[in-house]
């Protein structure tokens, strides 16, 4: 067919695109079969688990302690006008717990240590240190990708605990200090509201969010061009196709949830 072909460019996008997904699926089902493959580096993961999580932590709180307090305000206002403010509780907690806890807490983290883990491996492969693992007879998807991805499974279910509880903290501080709701019903309604079912589906959620990061993080990064072009481009791509498969995901997920 002629270059110029409209079909055919569509055809060999459409081919380009099937490609790309079925490396990655490729990459990640590496990643995940060499988390148990000996020898385990029980160091390489802990020092992952602080990179992705601890030091995600600040930024967390200040974006849950602002989204409970944002949603404590609004919703008073709200409630107001049918005379239930006794409800905010219900409101501000099954509000973060089901969706804005794993959503937001996903979205701080793939911005703060999803960009910094596809530069740091972009990094990796201009300055020749990939090869030089495997000229030692080491494999890079064990050593480098694989603690990433268990790092990201473990932490951002973590994370999404402490938000869901700062978020709750800081709609309870507005709710019940600042405009007045009554203690009682503020805790009383919320913990009669909120099930099991909700708590462990906001955590399902942080898994799966988990996965993507680290998942689209090692993925860009482990691919790009060996140029600081190619690791900015991979760092940007980073961010903005993790937040937006999170999203994605997170419509999936709540649809097979309620």
């Amino acid at each position: 067919m002629a270059t110029g072909n409209p079909i055919a460019a569509f055809g060999r996008g459409g081919l380009n695109t099937l490609s790309g997904i079925g490396s990655a699926g490729i990459f990640l089902i590496h990643a995940i079969t060499q988390i148990f493959s000996r020898p385990f580096r029980l160091r390489r993961y802990i020092q992952e688990i602080e990179f992705l999580g601890a030091k995600s932590f600040l930024i967390v709180f200040v974006t849950a302690i602002f989204t409970g307090m944002v949603l404590a305000l609004q919703g008073y206002y709200t409630l107001s006008g049918f005379g239930a403010e006794a409800l905010l509780g219900v409101a501000v907690s099954q509000s973060i717990i089901r969706e804005l806890g794993p959503v937001l807490c996903a979205l701080m983290v793939a911005g703060r240590a999803g960009s910094a883990t596809a530069a740091e491996i972009g990094i990796m492969k201009i300055t020749d240190q990939v090869p030089a693992l495997e000229m030692m007879a080491i494999d890079p998807i064990a050593f480098i990708i694989s603690p990433k991805v268990l790092a990201g499974i473990i932490s951002v279910p973590i994370l999404t605990g402490f938000f869901d509880l700062i978020g709750i903290g800081g709609g309870y501080l507005v709710g019940v200090n600042l405009l007045g709701v009554n203690e009682g019903a503020f805790i009383g309604n919320m913990v009669s509201t909120v099930t099991a079912h909700d708590i462990w589906g906001g955590f399902l959620k942080s898994v799966f969010f988990g996965l993507i990061i680290a998942w689209v993080a090692t993925f860009k990064g482990y691919t790009a061009k060996a140029t600081t072009e190619g690791v900015a481009a991979a760092t940007t791509s980073t961010v903005v196709l993790s937040s937006v498969l999170i999203l994605v995901v997170d419509y999936i997920l709540t649809s097979m949830l309620l």
